[in-house]
């Protein structure tokens, strides 16, 4: 059997090219091809969110996210000045802006500590020194938080991979699988001139992203997940508003709900983006209202997960699509963190998609998932802190493919 690779990466995004990466500083000599659809990496949800270096702060003590993105942290920061990336640490506020809202922010602050996360709580006067036009009751101020260009990272770790042999293919999309015991895997792809070739790999590594779920089971898997896509709307800050925000200012989450809320960022470009919200999407790659594609929405309708999702979680669903239609009561919402913003101060700003997996019976899975199978390592569940937590990320699924490959040679011989 004659193989193009030993290694064959669907997707390039961060989570694909720091695999890349880590395959190749781990094993130099293995044959590594990296396939992307489109014409550049990081095109959808690595170059579509809101750039922070998320502390692992919110995570369950122990999980894949709390453990991957408190260590993801310190080395995107540590990459990123080695590299010459643009970065900057710039810590951030929880603010409880209600009663009801502060046994879950001090819960959220021990959550922390749990997690090796340094945490200080601040009453008013705290808030008001750091963030002169927030208002809160009390806050917590998490340090270790920053912001920095996730696509330029991206693009970085795909030169790195490159110039370490790794080759790279953009335009190439999968169209069928062929996985079979002691032949690896075959994958034929079409490029955007509608040839078609075929790719034969010993070792298939999913990171597709939005189209992970499709991917396995175009594999002969059948996970137990399927991804469910919501957009998350953002405005910006007119600039004659932005020094309304300082630096990172987020919302005490709903505990029940793995998305954030409505936040206050003051990104890398020195702009402040105020989002995302959530609301379900029409299409995988459904970036605006008039995205629209049957099949892929037909295939979210016919899932039992999504209807589970919307029994439990119909009220906060209700709420988010009003503020995405109503830009009035989006601003409502960045209103009670500051008060002083108006609906003229809130500029469209890009829209992005998360990938969330569900799970049958309308769980949202709230940890990162990775799955093997004959030949095969599934990133299933990587949505944020994914791309904070994308280095330790990339080390095990390439220890993953490498144990895979270096097993299915085994029985070979």
């Amino acid at each position: 059997m004659r193989f193009d690779c030993e290694v064959l990466i669907i997707g390039g995004g961060i989570i694909g090219m720091s695999t890349a990466h880590a395959l190749s500083r781990a094993a130099p000599d293995t044959r590594v091809l990296l396939l992307e659809k489109e014409a550049a990496p990081a095109h959808h949800q690595t170059g579509r969110n809101s750039g922070v270096i998320h502390s692992g702060v919110y995570y369950r003590p122990g999980s894949l996210k709390a453990r991957y993105a408190v260590r993801g942290a310190k080395e995107m920061v540590e990459f990123c000045r080695r590299q010459e990336l643009p970065h900057q640490v710039t810590g951030k506020l929880i603010v409880a802006t209600s009663r009801e809202e502060l046994p879950r922010l001090h819960a959220l602050a021990q959550r922390g500590r749990e997690n090796g996360i340094p945490v200080r709580e601040l009453g008013t006067a705290g808030i008001a020194e750091r963030e002169p036009h927030v208002r809160g009751l009390a806050a917590i101020e998490v340090g270790t938080t920053g912001v920095c260009d996730f696509r330029a990272v991206t693009e970085r770790l795909a030169r790195l991979a490159e110039d370490a042999r790794v080759e790279t293919r953009y335009g190439t999309e999968v169209v069928a699988v062929d996985r079979r015991p002691g032949r690896g895997v075959a994958v034929l792809v079409r490029d955007r001139n509608g040839r078609e070739t075929v790719v034969r790999s010993r070792v298939l590594v999913n990171c597709a992203g939005l189209h992970c779920d499709r991917l396995a089971r175009l594999a002969g898997d059948r996970p137990r997940m399927r991804i469910v896509p919501f957009r998350g709307e953002y405005y910006s800050l007119r600039p004659e508003a932005e020094k309304l925000v300082h630096g990172l200012v987020y919302p005490v989450p709903d505990p029940a709900f793995p998305f954030l809320g409505v936040h206050l960022t003051r990104g890398i470009d020195g702009g402040v983006h105020l989002g995302p919200n959530a609301v379900p999407a029409l299409a995988r790659e459904g970036y605006s209202r008039r995205d629209l594609r049957l099949d892929e929405l037909a295939d979210t309708l016919r899932f039992p997960g999504s209807w589970g999702v919307a029994r439990r979680h119909w009220r906060y669903g209700v709420g988010e699509l009003r503020r995405s239609l109503s830009k009035a009561a989006f601003t409502r919402q960045v209103r009670r963190l500051l008060p002083e913003v108006t609906e003229d101060d809130l500029l469209p700003a890009p829209a992005g998609v998360r990938a969330q997996a569900v799970l049958r019976d309308g769980t949202l899975v709230d940890d990162f998932l990775i799955s093997e199978a004959p030949h095969t390592v599934h990133v299933l569940n990587a949505p944020s802190p994914a791309a904070t937590a994308s280095l330790p990320i990339g080390r095990e699924v390439a220890d993953r493919a490498l144990r895979v490959l270096r097993d299915g040679r085994d029985r070979w011989t």
